[in-house]
């Protein structure tokens, strides 16, 4: 009851943060459209009379502030009448696109001429670090390198297939209690603590423990975590940000403390580990974990061990595989109760795939059944979650500073400085892209003729990004999922606790269910 008033609160307390900083966005408004032309006059100046074609101006950055609740509907409906347009800002216009091929351009084909920039770096930088999703050149490159030569052995999948079974036993149990007493559960919560132990379990080889509840700092850093995202997606839309860090005031004096508790629990564990792996024999320190992985690598060469660069590598990690994930799930459930038809064919398929164990097998029994070839007989549960992550993606809004001036696929011109945002939501939401049923959850749309699975373009299915910067962890998030989803229906029959409830997201940078998912379970 006390997490359930808290959660409130939080609610409460970032509703009248955001409510405050609409309405002095609001205030500021007439000064600020004085800035905006001038800006427009400035970059007209700057054309030296060259004729130059931009994409329409269909509004500022403050409206984007006034629709934050629901801002990538906001972009949904401007999508719908421009593929690719712009909102006016001060410094830099902001180009959104819901076009594959201006996406193909950013993402691969004029790849070095976009990145993250100066300007994601300074608005993320304190939960980001210069880990992956920050950072451009050589440090990007050298991350990359690395987790991608990680990702593709062997050792990492089956050690993080073991973690995936292990907690998704520990969830089945839990819900087992629930069913078996008819209560309620909130599952969102329970997907986000789960993969945050399986994901701290493969960065750190640390035992986190948030679903059981038995590590208090544990939950208090998985809650600063969420919080510091939350804060930061708000940089994003607030341009009084770095004002209100100046003076330590509103979100930005609550980022402050968040990021604190978020760095003294990691870098606690980070020295933890390291004396652990310099202390071990030879014949024992080759660890399965990632962090084990990147301080053995950076040992090689003779510098020391740089442990802001661990916190930065590892916490980007724990980004990409926690939340994501979680929210996915978390739509996936939610999904199938409001289809309860494509529920029930994914318990068959799930049944016909895992036909080595006996109809009253146990979790950890049925468990065992679950390997590559279980899994990638399950077409349907396949196409189930890429349906979700068409209309839910984890990451709904993604952008790419322009380096020097460019002309996208459809004519339009970009400047140096720019940034282009790609919009996985509303390309999701396109009829030009997916039909006239767009806005229909049908995951038969990802099957041929025979119900095999057939997948789509990356630059048109976004979720996972595209080109050079693709996510890595692709692969391994389908699989944490299937996991997660075959055992959870193969025992259990799912509804929501309102059959009349409707789940709106909250705006961050993962695409979480806002106030959570509220579902009864029973036994199969």
């Amino acid at each position: 009851m006390d997490d359930n008033n808290n959660n409130n609160s939080d609610h409460c307390l970032i509703s009248c943060r955001l409510a405050t900083a609409t309405a002095t966005a609001t205030a500021a408004l007439g000064l600020l459209v004085a800035v905006l032309i001038w800006g427009v006059l400035r970059s007209r100046r700057r054309s030296g009379g060259t004729k130059r074609r931009y994409p329409p101006a269909v509004g500022t950055m403050f409206h984007q502030l006034y629709h934050v609740r629901r801002l990538h509907d906001y972009h949904t409906r401007l999508s719908r009448r421009h593929r690719t347009f712009r909102l006016l800002a001060p410094a830099r216009n902001q180009i959104y696109t819901s076009d594959p091929a201006v996406v193909e351009h950013i993402l691969k084909t004029n790849f070095d001429n976009y990145g993250k920039g100066s300007y994601n770096y300074i608005n993320s930088k304190e939960l980001f670090g210069d880990g992956i999703f920050a950072v451009d050149g050589d440090k990007w490159r050298q991350q990359r390198k690395l987790a991608s030569f990680e990702f593709s052995t062997k050792v990492l999948r089956d050690f993080s297939g073991v973690i995936f079974k292990k907690n998704a036993a520990k969830l089945a149990h839990i819900i087992s209690q629930k069913a078996e007493t008819n209560q309620s559960m909130e599952i969102q919560d329970l997907f986000m603590k789960s993969t945050m132990d399986s994901i701290f379990s493969i960065g750190f080889g640390l035992e986190l423990d948030c679903l059981n509840g038995s590590n208090y700092e544990g939950s208090n850093f998985a809650k600063a975590f969420d919080d510091s995202s939350e804060f930061i997606l708000l940089r994003y839309v607030n341009p009084f940000w770095k004002m209100m860090r100046f003076f330590n005031l509103g979100s930005e004096a609550t980022l402050k403390g968040r990021i604190k508790v978020v760095d003294d629990f990691v870098y606690k564990l980070i020295h933890m580990r390291v004396d652990e792996i310099l202390n071990t024999t030879k014949d024992s320190e080759k660890k399965a974990d990632i962090l084990s992985r990147f301080v053995q690598e950076s040992r090689k060469g003779s510098e020391a061990l740089d442990y802001r660069y661990l916190r930065d590598i590892i916490l980007n990690f724990v980004i990409a595989g926690k939340d994501t994930t979680a929210g996915s799930l978390s739509w996936f459930f939610y999904m199938i109760c409001k289809h309860p038809e494509i529920q029930e064919k994914i318990y068959e398929e799930v049944k016909g795939a895992t036909t080595k164990t006996k109809d009253d097998a146990t979790v950890e029994e049925f468990l065992t059944s679950i390997d590559d070839e279980a899994l990638n007989k399950m077409h349907y549960l396949h196409a189930t979650l890429s349906e979700t992550l068409r209309l839910y993606p984890s990451v709904p809004l993604d952008n790419k500073v322009c380096f020097s001036d460019d002309v996208l696929p459809n004519g339009y011109n970009v400047r140096k400085g720019d940034i282009v945002f790609y919009q996985p939501y509303a390309m999701g939401r396109m009829e030009y892209l997916w039909g006239k049923d767009a806005e229909i959850f049908r995951p038969e749309r990802w099957l041929d003729e025979s119900g095999v699975f057939q997948p789509e373009s990356p630059f048109k299915f976004t979720a996972f990004q595209a080109g050079p910067r693709i996510c890595l962890g692709k692969d391994f998030a389908y699989r944490q999922m299937k996991i997660f989803a075959a055992v959870l229906l193969r025992f259990f029959l799912f509804k929501l606790a309102d059959e009349k409830a409707v789940a709106n997201y909250k705006t961050m940078i993962t695409l979480h269910i806002e106030q959570g998912l509220n579902l009864r379970a029973f036994a199969r």
